[in-house]
């Protein structure tokens, strides 16, 4: 990875010559400008000599025909004392100098340098030191408080926050809310280095989302879809082509690739992308297999792939009404409780109602208006069923608090307005980076909760989010699989309920969106100036 350029300007003439030794006419006009006569004395080079006599011919007119100021210069020059010389020569030379070694005019915009980490715990970067241009937002902010919140009944998909246009316009909403900004801009070729040095990513977490990129590519479909129950190994235990299609083009649009950019993958994302449109409703559903409990998790999943899509292409305003009838019929299907569950207007659990706020959050994003109606009643929901004034949640109302659901729905409360130094939110993530809810393959394999807990820490970014990608990083890749026609996907875990059901490609795309946490949003807190 190559560095910028150095804007210093250089020191020497560009063909690279010295700077010359010379005094210049003008500047020594300056010596006898009072119209003193000139002192014959010694020249600085030498012994002092007489002026010249004009050679016979010489057209030019004599000395006292000519204007004064031009006599006098030329006689000052000629006659001027050594040390006079001297002087001005030296202080011609530091005014060239001070010139050329003056620092350029200060670029306003930030520069984001990509750094290459070790593979050992503990190589981060400083993340207490702002950036240059970078402002945090720690104002606090009311917002409603309370109680409880729910976890994952059948967690089918890719979950992810979504936040504004690529061009920095904010999007369209009601409700107060953090600062989403350029969300999808760390996404951009150009960006993702640099912020993967910025958050701690590396060789290693990148080379992994890549392998997972081409396991997905080689299990697509020849009709565009991907399935959830194979042609690989360790499928689900139900089948869902709507929800596997979603799952894997969020992997894709994650990494920057579209149906528009000319990449790799620019056919893959195209493919699945004609298969998904052809499956939505008239009313802007998507589901139709898959668990009973699987509507609203898929329905999501296609709806953020919509308005992602939309808002990485903006250009391609056909995709504008299929997204926007998607997005009616999740606030169309919101209970009174303020959630979402299994049916419409059917109750609400924390599960289902986080993969929808990604999905509403994702339509701001794409300039699609969300009523504030509707996400005040969705905090009203967390509020209900928060515990501990709402640092911990449960799956739904008068059950135990778990790790999952309280990642989940703090995740909600960041994007619905909770501000960094919320102490409810401090509570909840002092919880979730406690050594035995770190990731750990061996004794709770949950990459539902961690998939959702990593984007709870880089947006809070700090010692919360290091210690929990000083693990992340390691373990993830660690354990993705190297070798054999599997190879880049991650095997799921026959003691995981969540694995089991969902396999192998649930698995593997909760991997992929862990590892391109770095840049797949821009934290929420930090405002930072990437023109």
């Amino acid at each position: 990875m190559t560095r910028p350029e150095s804007r210093v300007p250089p020191i020497f003439p560009s063909d690279g010559s010295p700077p010359t030794d010379v005094v210049s006419s003008k500047l020594a006009q300056t010596l006898s400008h009072d119209g003193t006569p000139p002192i014959v004395v010694s020249s600085p080079l030498g012994k002092a000599k007489p002026p010249k006599p004009p050679a016979p011919g010489d057209p030019a007119k004599p000395v006292a025909e000519r204007s004064d100021h031009a006599a006098l210069s030329e006689q000052a020059i000629a006659t001027a004392p050594p040390w006079l010389l001297s002087a001005a020569f030296h202080m011609s030379l530091l005014i060239l100098l001070g010139l050329l070694l003056l620092p350029a005019r200060p670029d306003p915009r930030i520069s984001l340098e990509a750094s290459t980490y070790a593979e050992q715990l503990g190589d981060q970067l400083d993340f207490e030191s702002p950036l240059p241009g970078e402002q945090r937002d720690d104002a606090e902010a009311p917002v409603v408080t309370p109680d409880r919140l729910p976890e994952v009944a059948d967690p089918f998909a890719a979950p992810r926050p979504t936040e504004v246009f690529p061009d920095g316009r904010m999007a369209v909403g009601s409700i107060d809310a953090p600062q989403i900004g350029m969300a999808l801009l760390g996404r951009d070729e150009g960006m993702k280095p640099s912020l993967l040095g910025k958050y701690g990513g590396n060789d290693t977490t990148e080379a992994a989302v890549q392998a997972g990129l081409r396991w997905l590519a080689r299990n697509q479909q020849r009709d565009g879809s991907w399935s959830l129950t194979g042609p690989y190994g360790d499928g689900a235990t139900i089948q869902n082509q709507s929800a596997a299609t979603a799952m894997a083009l969020l992997a894709f649009l994650g990494n920057g690739h579209t149906h528009r950019r000319n990449t790799e993958y620019t056919q893959n994302v195209q493919r699945g992308l004609n298969w998904m449109l052809g499956k939505q409703d008239d009313d802007g559903c998507f589901f139709h297999d898959g668990g009973w409990n699987h509507r609203f998790y898929t329905h999501a999943q296609c709806t953020i792939v919509l308005c992602e899509l939309l808002a990485m292409s903006p250009s391609d305003e056909s995709l504008r009404e299929p997204a926007r009838r998607a997005v009616q019929y999740l606030l169309d299907s919101q209970s009174d409780e303020g959630g979402w569950k299994y049916r419409p207007r059917y109750m609400s659990d924390v599960s289902v109602t986080g993969w929808v706020v990604m999905a509403l959050q994702s339509a701001r994003m794409a300039g699609i208006e969300i009523s504030s109606e509707n996400l005040l009643r969705v905090e009203k929901y967390l509020d209900d069923v928060g515990i501990e004034e709402g640092s911990r949640y449960p799956y739904e109302r008068g059950h135990q608090a778990t790790p999952a659901m309280t990642a989940e729905a703090l995740l909600c409360r960041q994007y619905l307005g909770w501000t960094r130094n919320d102490k409810r939110l401090l509570r909840g993530a002092d919880w979730l980076v406690m050594p035995e809810n770190l990731i750990d393959y061996r004794a709770n394999h949950n990459v539902y909760y961690w998939y959702y807990a990593a984007q709870v820490m880089h947006h809070l970014e700090g010692e919360h989010w290091q210690r929990w990608n000083r693990v992340m990083r390691q373990e993830v890749p660690a354990h993705q699989v190297k070798q054999g026609k599997e190879s880049g996907s991650w095997d799921p875990s026959p003691q995981s309920l969540h694995d089991t059901s969902g396999g192998r490609l649930y698995v593997t795309c909760l991997s992929i969106y862990m590892l391109e946490v770095y840049y797949r949003h821009m934290p929420l807190y930090s405002k930072i100036d990437v023109r």
